[in-house]
Formats: structure tokens, C-alpha cells, sequence
């Protein structure tokens, strides 16, 4: 059955390389965080490097559908903190009873995609009530 997502082009997997990767300098994420946001093991550090110096983001439909939930989070963020970059920025990282005193970048790198959809889904939610 072929994927109903069209393809990035090289310059479009650039540009989501470049956004990702700066949004893991803003969120203070360690190599291993970021390399856990995208699915990447550690024996794939050299990607992560490759990323930051302006190499497109894998074809991977995996990779590319985690760069859109980790820029939706961040985006929907941004919505809840208008004024307070900073809160928007440090959110990631600070723990929260919903999901039981563990940071958000906890529970995606402990529970990988469905992590990454939890803290997608929790922020939908709160955003919209």
C-alpha cells in the first residue's frame, strides 16, 4: 500500500533538520535526548552531527513524523507561553504530575513514539481547555 505522506525534498529535509536540531539547543537537550527524540541509537551520533552541520533529515518516514510531533510540541508551546519564551523553552524539562513527576523529554526518551504522542496528545488537550 503506498504512504499517503509525500515526499520531503532534500531542501524541505534540510530545513526540518535545522529546526529540529535548534530546537534541541533551546530545549538543553544532551546527544543522547536528542538522539532518543528521533529514534536514533547512540551508534547513529555521527547523523546527529551531520544534522547540525546542514545535512537534510533522513527520508525516513519514522524520523520525519517524529521532526513534526517534536515541532508541533514546540509550536503548541509557544501558543501557551506567548510571552514567556523562556517557560516555553524549560517546559520540556520540567517534571509534572500528569505524568507522574517525570519531565516531558523523560517520557519521550523512556517510551520512544508513544512517548513522544503522549506528550503531543497532553498538551493538545491542555491547550484546548
Amino acid at each position: 500500500m503506498p504512504s499517503m505522506m509525500p515526499k520531503r525534498s532534500p531542501n524541505e529535509r534540510r530545513a526540518l533538520a535545522r529546526m529540529v536540531t535548534t530546537l534541541f539547543n533551546h530545549w538543553a537537550l544532551d546527544e543522547d535526548e536528542s538522539l532518543a527524540m528521533l529514534g536514533m541509537t547512540k551508534a547513529s551520533r555521527h547523523w546527529l552531527t551531520r544534522y547540525r552541520k546542514g545535512e537534510p533529515l533522513s527520508a525516513n518516514r519514522d524520523m520525519l513524523d517524529r521532526a513534526g510531533h517534536l515541532l508541533a510540541i514546540h509550536k503548541t508551546l509557544r501558543l501557551m507561553f506567548p510571552h514567556e519564551r523562556d517557560l516555553a523553552y524549560r517546559w520540556i524539562r520540567t517534571r509534572n504530575r500528569a505524568f507522574d513527576q517525570l519531565t516531558p523529554a523523560e517520557i519521550i526518551v523512556e517510551y520512544g513514539f508513544p512517548g513522544l504522542l503522549m506528550v503531543r496528545t497532553y498538551l493538545d488537550r491542555t491547550r484546548t481547555h
